[in-house]
């Protein structure tokens, strides 16, 4: 699977463990920044590493800051992203299975890499159901520009 990931400097040492072990796993992983830990603006990796979901360039996303609240914000921003906050591997089985989330974010400063490793795991192998939860949606994506 090829997957963006883009992180602020507060994700950078999360982000570079993560891709080292997506790569471990087969995965074909494009970094969208930041490439250090002097200070940046999350937004725009964050919205870059979701333009690459969106595109098509690649299947999933995963964005990476201290609390993974304002790139998830940002990554929400580009059209066509559900992006979901997750902390534990639950939240994201549920947000494959319901909500087809196609980005995943994390906060670096809130949970170990293993448990990182763990939800990232659940994230990708994890289908979407479809049936009822396709009609809701379709009535989240339609809530975009009005």
């Amino acid at each position: 699977m090829k997957i963006s990931i883009g992180s602020d400097h507060g994700g950078y040492a999360l982000k570079q463990e993560l891709i080292a072990y997506l790569q471990e796993k087969g995965h074909e992983v494009e970094d969208f920044g930041c490439h250090d830990t002097s200070s940046c603006d999350y937004p725009d990796f964050g919205e870059a590493a979701a333009r690459a979901v969106a595109s098509g360039a690649c299947e999933r996303g995963i964005v990476i800051c201290t609390t993974g609240i304002g790139i998830s914000i940002s990554a929400n921003k580009v059209k066509g992203i559900r992006c979901a906050l997750c902390s534990e591997p639950y939240s994201a089985e549920m947000t494959r299975r319901h909500n087809d989330a196609n980005v995943l974010a994390m906060g670096a400063g809130m949970i170990a890499p293993m448990m990182a490793k763990r939800i990232v795991d659940v994230f990708l192998s994890t289908e979407f159901e479809g049936g009822r939860h396709q009609r809701r949606i379709d009535k989240m994506m339609a809530i975009e520009g009005k």
